[in-house]
């Protein structure tokens, strides 16, 4: 169980350093046979927290338990002739960030429309076994 102050914190994190990518459209994919690009609907959905701070990045990890870390190196150099630093990036996909979404949605506020757009996604689907009910979940979280 994670506590509750540790999920505000990422969720402060998130709303600083993080970024949503929740699109549904066409897309056109290669054939895999012969020829040309059939289209298809698809859907992206994508969670990430940028930055220099290794360790952070690293403690976000540990206690999610979802999602990878990767390096994000940075070329070339800045304006006064400085290297770049390098970024560490955490990101999570799919229902890894419904999770997420679902552990930092009552402490957020500047990711929030994006935040309800990936629980709205997944609250009429089966999530092991168990329908995840949106509203019945906001009384939940009112309740600790």
């Amino acid at each position: 169980m994670i506590p509750n102050t540790d999920k505000a914190y990422i969720a402060g994190l998130f709303d600083g350093e993080g970024s949503i990518f929740f699109k549904r459209g066409t897309e056109k994919k290669k054939k895999h046979n012969g020829k040309g690009y059939r289209t298809s609907q698809s859907m992206r959905i994508n969670m990430e927290i940028t930055m220099t701070d290794e360790s952070v990045i690293r403690w976000v990890h540990e206690v999610l338990k979802v999602g990878t870390v990767t390096k994000k190196p940075r070329k070339g150099l800045r304006k006064d002739g400085t290297k770049y630093l390098m970024q560490w990036r955490w990101r999570c996909t799919f229902r890894d960030a419904y999770y997420v979404c679902c552990l930092i949605w009552p402490w957020s506020h500047t990711k929030l429309e994006k935040i309800q757009q990936i629980i709205e996604h997944y609250s009429h689907i089966k999530m092991n076994g168990k329908v995840v009910n949106l509203e019945e979940y906001k009384q939940l979280m009112s309740l600790e």
